[in-house]
């Protein structure tokens, strides 16, 4: 689920704030002692960045699907606790970029060598983490390192000791742990660690923050992982998704989402015969937005062509995609 109403901006026990403003969360008091930092989380793509930022958290923040590549931008997730604020960045997967869209994803994670006090490199059991530039950009800021392998639950007893044994003779000063992001397994173990390496600080943030995004940037999402898990091939990869207009009044909410595709073929492709699968696509969406917002939704999708946007410095800046 997305944030539980009573963790949404518009939940009972928090305060309202507005579509434009971050997503907020009631927590405890800060104490005197207090510990704060940034946790950045780096991986190939599909190795469950987001899962396990998700379960740090205790809610979906981050869309999840099956897909590579489901993750374009650099997203924070604080958690907070008695005498913590950890801020956690989810970040797209390492690969190598075809296009302008994949450049301006991998400077979004090489924005967090800037601003890190402890890395976590996610991999799995059967599939390393094997991007040496980083490995290398990583161990020279002389910053904890926590090697976590993932989805231990897909494996066998012998195949997760051996691979945990290959990491540690391999980077002997990281902390190595099998875990299982899905599954929850070892995740408080790790989230007490990193509370115990973190340098004493207060929150960088209000203690009652969830997220520094705005409310607009998770309703494009909730359209978007509906595309990714109702299409295949190239659809999901040519798809980003605008917020135009969110009204709200009283009780009821009215947006209008824009999808915007990479060519004329794809548009219909999207829509699907009489409007089928945008409807499907809408329908899906919509109920997922009024868990989110805790309020009646009226949802409308338009599908718009913009050409050859992922290779557009102009589009992509547009739709929030950052130099840095």
């Amino acid at each position: 689920m997305y944030p539980k109403d009573h963790l949404t901006p518009f939940g009972p026990g928090t305060k309202h704030q507005q579509n434009n403003r971050s997503i907020h969360i009631q927590t405890h008091k800060t104490t005197e002692m207090h510990k704060a930092g940034f946790v950045n989380i780096i991986g190939r793509p599909n190795v469950g960045k987001s899962t396990l930022m998700n379960a740090f958290l205790g809610e979906k923040l981050s869309i999840i699907t099956p897909k590579a590549q489901t993750t374009r931008h650099r997203i924070l997730g604080i958690a907070n606790g008695e005498g913590y604020q950890v801020v956690f960045s989810d970040t797209p997967g390492v690969l190598d970029p075809g296009y302008k869209l994949q450049e301006y994803m991998m400077r979004a994670v090489k924005s967090t060598l800037l601003d890190a006090d402890i890395f976590i490199i996610l991999s799995d059991v059967n599939e390393d983490f094997d991007h040496q530039e980083l490995i290398d950009q990583i161990n020279k800021t002389g910053l904890s390192v926590m090697l976590l392998i993932n989805k231990i639950d897909l494996s066998d007893l012998d195949k997760v000791l051996s691979k945990t044994e290959q990491w540690k003779n391999r980077f002997p000063n990281w902390l190595v742990l099998p875990i299982s992001a899905l599954q929850n397994f070892n995740i408080d173990q790790v989230l007490n660690k990193i509370v115990e390496i973190l340098p004493a600080s207060e929150p960088f943030f209000p203690k009652d923050d969830l997220t520094d995004r705005p409310q607009r940037f998770f309703i494009a999402e909730i359209v978007r992982e509906k595309i990714l898990l109702h299409y295949q091939k190239e659809i999901p990869y040519s798809v980003e998704v605008g917020v135009d207009s969110y009204k709200e009044d009283g009780e009821i909410v009215r947006i209008r989402c824009i999808i915007h595709v990479s060519r004329d073929s794809q548009k219909g492709i999207l829509i699907g015969h009489k409007g089928s699968m945008l409807k499907k696509i809408g329908t899906e969406a919509r109920m997922d937005m009024e868990k989110f917002l805790g309020k009646k939704t009226f949802l409308e999708l338009h599908v718009k062509v913009s050409k050859n946007w992922r290779e557009s410095d102009t589009l992509l800046k547009r739709f929030g995609y950052s130099d840095v």
